[in-house]
Formats: structure tokens, sequence, C-alpha cells
């Protein structure tokens, strides 16, 4: 972070506090912190502290900035790398979402065009409500980096998530940020969710799958700076920031998707695809009318097609959800698909529609067994390794 530009604004919070030691904590990798201070963060800390440790002038004051005729709130928006707002709070992200402008950081925020990372603290209730889930949701949406906040004991005396992240942990997410992009000019497709076959005009065959997987790794690659093209089954789950979003119901309709994204240098093909369909009824079925016979009808199976190619991408994953012999069986059907690696795992428990994973990657050169991790870590591990593969 060595030379980075970081504008930082403290929220109204009792983990407000804590951006002192932030300040601190990024000045000591070299960043240049310029401090925003709301009126609500000047309760818990003061101008004289932050501007003591950041080297730097505290602004708090919208009509302050106009000299000479200039707009410098919208100077000071766009003369940094990278917005940082810790303490997020409740409040704070919610005028972020609406786009209100009310204040200096308010208007900061929505005036510029420079990356931003809020850090949310909060009362457990308030993370949790139905408010602010949707505006989260939507700031990510939108491209603002969230962190996830922490668990714990809280100041108001109640527990679980809402707590402001350690210190190193935002630190590390900063230097993520300016970390080097080593896929940029790549392009990946990436398959997540399920696909839905129809039955009837109201029914359909499925699975659990989630989706949480492949929106995960979709935004990994991403992060890395790769072009993401997301073929998504039907699943709502936000897009992930920089991933071009494909939606689809049908395995059918999931291959078509696939093949009009090629080219790509890579392609991961972690959707849970339905193996067959049938051949639907143009009306709802009676229950009256005894129990339904189906045809079956074999989908396509885009992990063999890909493979086999001579379009294929570079670098083609495939995944294994597997009940019974796990590694055994991706072994196998790396080779038949035509698959430079298979990620495996055992669905035969509660597993899917979690959000950890235990997997093993099947690779020519062998098995590697990885522990159980959250899927955001299985997604930034297979991330890593295809940007070595393209190194």
């Amino acid at each position: 972070m060595h030379g980075k530009r970081i504008l930082l604004i403290v929220g109204g919070g009792i983990a407000a506090f804590k951006a002192l030691e932030l300040v601190r904590a990024l000045r000591r990798e070299g960043a240049t912190v310029t401090p925003v201070l709301t009126a609500g963060g000047a309760h818990f800390v003061t101008p004289l502290s932050l501007s003591a440790l950041a080297a730097s002038p505290v602004h708090s004051d919208l009509w302050s900035l106009d000299e000479g005729g200039g707009m410098g709130h919208i100077e000071l928006s766009r003369s940094a790398d990278l917005i940082v707002v810790c303490p997020a709070t409740a409040d704070l992200m919610a005028k972020m979402t609406a786009g209100i402008a009310d204040d200096l950081a308010t208007t900061l925020l929505l005036a510029t065009d420079t990356p931003v990372i809020a850090v949310p603290a909060m009362n457990v209730r308030m993370w949790t409500h139905a408010a602010t889930v949707a505006n989260v949701a939507m700031l990510r949406e939108r491209g603002v980096m969230v962190i996830e906040p922490d668990d714990g004991p809280m100041a108001c005396g109640e527990f679980g998530p809402g707590r402001l992240p350690e210190v190193p942990a935002i630190v590390a997410a900063i230097a993520l940020h300016f970390a080097p992009k080593p896929l940029t000019g790549r392009h990946v497709v990436v398959t997540a969710g399920p696909t839905h076959e129809p039955i009837d005009p109201v029914r359909y065959l499925a699975n659990r799958s989630s989706g949480k997987q492949g929106f995960a790794i979709a935004g990994a690659l991403a992060a890395l700076g790769a072009r993401v093209t997301l073929v998504a089954g039907p699943i709502a789950l936000v897009t992930p920031p920089g991933c071009t979003r494909i939606d689809v119901e049908t395995a059918r309709q999931m291959a078509v998707a696939v093949e009009a994204a090629l080219p790509a240098d890579a392609a991961v093909l972690v959707a849970a695809v339905a193996d067959w369909g049938v051949i639907a009824s143009p009306d709802k079925l009676k229950k009256a009318e005894g129990m339904p016979r189906f045809d079956m009808v074999e989908n396509p199976d885009i992990l063999a097609t890909l493979g086999h190619s001579p379009d294929r991408p570079r670098l083609v994953v495939g995944f294994a959800a597997e009940t019974s012999e796990t590694v055994a069986n991706a072994v196998a059907k790396r080779v038949a698909k035509g698959a430079d690696w298979i990620v495996a795992n055992d669905v035969s428990g509660d597993v899917m529609g979690g959000d950890a994973n235990t997997v093993h990657l099947v690779t020519a050169d062998g098995v590697e067994d990885w522990p159980t991790l959250a899927k955001a870590e299985v997604a930034r591990r297979l991330a890593d390794r295809i940007a070595q593969e393209f190194a």
C-alpha cells in the first residue's frame, strides 16, 4: 500500500474508536490517510486525535471545502485511490443506498467514482434487519465491497454478528484491493446453481444447489482481474462485483449460454446441471388423472461437450458432487469428460446450501485433499490456483 491515498470516512458508532488504530496501521503500511469525520463519529473520537494520527487535516464540514470557486467535495472524493467507510453504520449505508447527500461524507460517496470499501458495525438486530440486508445487497451489486462483520459480544450487551472486524482483518482487505490482478485480460466462464427442468407449466425437477460456491468462485476470479461471464441457474443471489450475469433456467439453456460465451481462457463449471429432463406436459397435471408417467430425455453434458470441443478453453474445471467413492469417481470423471481439473465434494450429508465445503482437487498430477473451508475460502484458493496456471 506504499504511496496509496486512502480517504477514511468515520461513521457514528462506538466502534469509531477503532478507526484511530486503523489510521496507524494504514500509515505503517505506507498509505496516506485523509480522515472525514461525520457528526456522529465526532461523538466518539475527536478531530484532534484523528488529525494527529493521520498527520493530515480532518474534514467534516461540507461548506468549508469550496475554495477559489472550486467544488472542494468533488475534488476530495476523486483525489483518493480508495474510500474506506469505517465504521459503516446502518444509517450511513442506508443513505449510500438511497443516494442521500446531506453532509460531507454522504456527498463524497455520491460524487465519487473511486472504489469504496464499507466496514459495518452495529447492533445484531440492526445488521440482520431486512432493510439492512437489502441495503448491503444493493451496495454489493453496485460494486461496493462490504466486509462481513464479526460475531461476538457488543457494547449494548447483546451477542451476534455486527462487531467491527479486527483492524488487521480490515487492513488485509484493503491490501487485497491493491494487490496485483494476475488474471487481468483473461476471460473466464463460470456456471452456478441448479437447473429447473419443467414437468408441466407449474412444476419442475430440480436439486438443492444454492449456487453459493459458484458465485463465490466468480467473485474471487473477478477480484483477480478476470472478465467473468457468470451463467446462473434460477437462484436469487446477488451478482458478484465485476461479473456479467446471464440467467438461465434449464440445462439446455445453460449449454447454449456457455457456448455463446466462448471464446474463453478458462471455464469453471460449478452448476449442478440436471442429467435428465422430462417431456413436459403442455397442461397442468391433475391428481385425479392418476399417477403420471414421465418420458425422460437426456440433457446435454456441458462439461464433456466443452472438454472435448476444438474451441475448448485452455483450462476446463468441472465440479463433481458425489455421495460415495468421491475421489475415485472424480478421477474417472476428469478423464471421461476431458476436463483438466475436477473439484470433488461429498454431498452425502447436510452440505448443499451450507456455507462450508470439503473438496478434493483432482488434476493430472494427482489429488489434493483440502480441509473443510468456508466456501469463500475454497473460491479464493481455486482462483489463486487458476491464476498460477496463467502466470
